[in-house]
C-alpha cells in the first residue's frame, strides 16, 4: 500500500529524472499553460489519463470525478466544482476538444446500478448517491434490457460518457463553438482488463481505437 512517505519517494525519482530530463519544458511552464484538450475522466486510481494518452506536462487539462460525470449546466447558487473547471477550460484556455473518458470496473457506476448508496445521509454514501443519481434515466433503460449483471454494467460504463456530453451540450459556451467550429466533444472508454481504448463515433457507438 502506498502511503505519504512513498510518494515523497516518487517525488525525489521524478524530480532526478523526469524533471530534469524535461527542465526546459517546466521553464517555459512557468509562464503558462495552452493546453488543446480537456479530459474529463474518472478518479478511479486506474485510469490515470496522462499516462493512458502518454502526455507531457502541459499537454492536456484534466478533471477527476466520480464515474467521469458532468453535471447539467444549472443556476442553483451552489458550487459547481467540474463546471468551473469546464468554464476555465472552454472560455480561457480556449481549449479545441473536449474528451470524455469512462472506463472498465467502475465503482461510480456498480453505485449507480446497484443504488447501494440510495437513502444513505451525505458522508455516508449520500453524496455519492446523489451524484451518480444523474445516471438514473439510463440506469432504468439499461436495467429494462440487460438486468443488473455484467452486461448492465459494460453498458452503464458506456453510458456515462453518453450523458456527460449530452450534458456538456447544456452549456451555452459549447455549442456556440462547436457550431463555430472551435470545439468538438469527443468519447472514449478504457478497459482496464484489457488496455483497450475504444472511442465513440458521431452515432455514439465504441470502436477500438
Amino acid at each position: 500500500m502506498t502511503g505519504f512517505t512513498d510518494l515523497l519517494d516518487g517525488y525525489h525519482r521524478f524530480r532526478d529524472t523526469d524533471w530534469a530530463r524535461q527542465r526546459g519544458r517546466w521553464v517555459e511552464l512557468r509562464q503558462g499553460q495552452s493546453p488543446s484538450v480537456m479530459v474529463i475522466a474518472c478518479s478511479d486510481s486506474r485510469v490515470d489519463p496522462a499516462q493512458i494518452f502518454d502526455t507531457s506536462p502541459g499537454e492536456i487539462f484534466v478533471v477527476r470525478n466520480i464515474a467521469n460525470l458532468v453535471p447539467p449546466f444549472e443556476l442553483d447558487g451552489s458550487r459547481h466544482g467540474v463546471s468551473a473547471a469546464l468554464e476555465f477550460a472552454v472560455t480561457q484556455l480556449e481549449v479545441s476538444e473536449v474528451v470524455v473518458m469512462g472506463h472498465g470496473s467502475c465503482g461510480g457506476v456498480e453505485a449507480a446500478l446497484s443504488q447501494r448508496f440510495e437513502g444513505h445521509p451525505p458522508g455516508a454514501g449520500g453524496f455519492i448517491a446523489h451524484w451518480v443519481d444523474m445516471l438514473d434515466e439510463a440506469r432504468g433503460r439499461i436495467v429494462a434490457e440487460y438486468g443488473t449483471g455484467p452486461e448492465a454494467m459494460r453498458a452503464l460504463e458506456l453510458e456515462t460518457v453518453r450523458v456527460s456530453i449530452a450534458n456538456l451540450r447544456t452549456f451555452p459556451c459549447i455549442p456556440e463553438r462547436e457550431a463555430a467550429g472551435t470545439l468538438r466533444l469527443r468519447g472514449a472508454y478504457f478497459a482496464i482488463a484489457d488496455g483497450i481504448l475504444h472511442v465513440m463515433d458521431d452515432r455514439g457507438e465504441f470502436a477500438p481505437a
